[in-house]
């Protein structure tokens, strides 16, 4: 129950980061409105990066019980 939570909870995170950055760029926002919202912006994204690191370790952690594994590099290129 924990893991969908915590999935749910990244993916409202992301959603209210991304309707930020819509609201951001309209260029609508007053002076203070703006930088309200990013702060709230940073926020998020510190949740954001948070939840994605301890999926990175968990991850970490099931390729090293399979020593036949190594753990390379993310390349978006690849």
């Amino acid at each position: 129950m924990a893991r969908k939570n915590d999935s749910q909870q990244f993916e409202n995170a992301l959603a209210e980061l991304e309707e930020i950055v819509s609201n951001m760029e309209q260029g609508d926002l007053s002076l203070e409105d703006s930088l309200a919202a990013f702060e709230q912006g940073v926020k998020l994204t510190k949740e954001c990066q948070k939840s994605l690191k301890s999926v990175e370790q968990k991850v970490n952690k099931l390729i090293a019980k399979d020593k036949k594994l190594e753990i390379e590099p993310f390349d978006p290129e690849k």
